[in-house]
């Protein structure tokens, strides 16, 4: 019924749709300032910097989730992946496609000799809270997230 692949330049419209979904469901839409342009560029262009996968359901190939993905360096633990964006549309929750895009993810992290994955969730999302509990998943309280925008940074320097 499901099947995961490599995303392709010509899945961003959809990814980005599942992207806003996302944002929608996290209570955030309005914070979506991607386009198109910019996945392009920074998924295929001299240097990308992030993957994803695909899963699409059927034998239309309905693209109904995406992980989306990128490296980054730990001084602790080495090379690990981080899993930035981990979305399946809303119908197609507890149906299996999750569990094998995830597992998908879990395999490219080993693939590509890293020490491990990481990745957020929020404190409210108890299902995916739940999901990631069923792998083991460790979830740390005592770490605080912290982000500039660019035109903050504009603004300090």
């Amino acid at each position: 019924m499901y099947t995961v692949r490599k995303g392709k330049k010509e899945d961003l419209p959809a990814i980005l749709d599942l992207i806003k979904e996302l944002a929608l469901y996290e209570k955030a839409p309005d914070e979506v300032t991607n386009t198109l342009e910019m996945m392009e560029k920074d998924g295929f262009g001299p240097e990308p910097v992030f993957g994803f996968f695909v899963v699409e359901k059927g034998e239309e190939k309905t693209i109904v989730g995406t992980a989306i993905y990128y490296y980054r360096y730990s001084t602790w633990k080495g090379k690990r992946l981080y899993l930035e964006d981990y979305i399946i549309t809303e119908k197609e929750r507890g149906k299996g496609a999750g569990k094998l895009l995830f597992e998908r993810v879990l395999a490219k992290s080993l693939e590509d000799g890293c020490t491990g994955m990481m990745w957020q969730v929020l404190d409210w999302n108890e299902p995916a809270i739940n999901f990631y509990k069923k792998y083991g998943a460790s979830m740390e309280e005592e770490w605080i997230n912290c982000n500039l925008q660019s035109e903050e940074i504009r603004a300090l320097i």
